[in-house]
């Protein structure tokens, strides 16, 4: 693949990205941000006996509109260029796949690498979960997690490749996945688990709340994988241009 195609690969990717960061923020805006302020109510509530109040720098409004967009946008552009990358690699490494096939199994497996495998072991909290003093502890398990789910992803694929000559596509394939859900299981037995949500904290809000921090993760990397797919497909294998029935066509010399 030239230059000339990655490069024409990571600015589709890029503006897919920005596609699918759009839907995610819809999702964010209405799924996410309605479960964000109830958490933020439980927290006032907790602390209205408490005469020490923080100073609001950026006030909730703006936070929730302009801040959520912005965050949402640059982080879909962000990985739209890195995952075009990925399907430049990977685009007829991985198997005999379409560009749309193969963008959308990108898609799928970074949705598992990056979001779900970490997310599994340490979910997202709203507002009010979880102690201050313990935020760095927590960052840094949660990339080793994402970390881990992604160097295992790229091993279970090449374990799964050089199984198939003596095992064939499927057994090697399921061989692969065994292999990838065991490592992962054994990460989640020993790093070590965080749970610091209040015992008082209702249990229907903070699953609604993880629940659409899935769902905008999840519309994000569908919404990538289709519209990447489709971009790459038309630039990789192009249709040839059709005549009109009246358009003169000259005759052979």
């Amino acid at each position: 693949m030239n230059s000339a195609t990655v490069r024409n690969l990571l600015v589709r990717g890029m503006l897919a990205g920005l596609g699918a960061g759009v839907l995610a923020l819809i999702v964010a805006y209405f799924l996410g941000e309605p479960n964000v302020d109830s958490a933020i109510g439980f927290e006032e509530s907790h602390a209205a006996g408490h005469e020490h109040h923080e100073v609001e720098l950026v006030s909730r409004s703006l936070q929730s509109t302009a801040g959520l967009a912005t965050g949402v946008l640059i982080y879909g552009v962000a990985f739209g260029g890195i995952a075009a990358l990925a399907f430049c690699f990977a685009l007829g490494r991985v198997g005999r796949f379409s560009p749309r096939a193969t963008a959308l199994l990108l898609s799928g497996t970074a949705l598992l690498a990056v979001y779900v495998v970490p997310f599994l072991k340490y979910p997202a909290n709203p507002p009010a979960v979880g102690d201050p003093d313990t935020i760095g502890k927590r960052t840094t398990l949660y990339f080793l997690m994402m970390v881990l789910g992604v160097l295992l992803a790229v091993a279970a694929v090449i374990l799964g490749k050089r199984l198939a000559p003596g095992l064939g596509t499927w057994n090697a394939s399921v061989a692969a996945v065994l292999g990838f859900v065991l490592a992962i299981g054994l990460a989640y037995e020993f790093l070590p688990a965080v749970n610091e949500v209040p015992s008082d904290f209702p249990a229907a809000l903070l699953w609604r709340f993880r629940l659409s921090a899935l769902a905008m993760q999840v519309t994000l990397w569908a919404g990538f994988g289709l519209v990447f797919g489709e971009l790459a497909e038309r630039l990789l294998h192009p249709k040839p241009a059709t005549v009109s029935a009246g358009t003169p066509v000259a005759a052979p010399h």
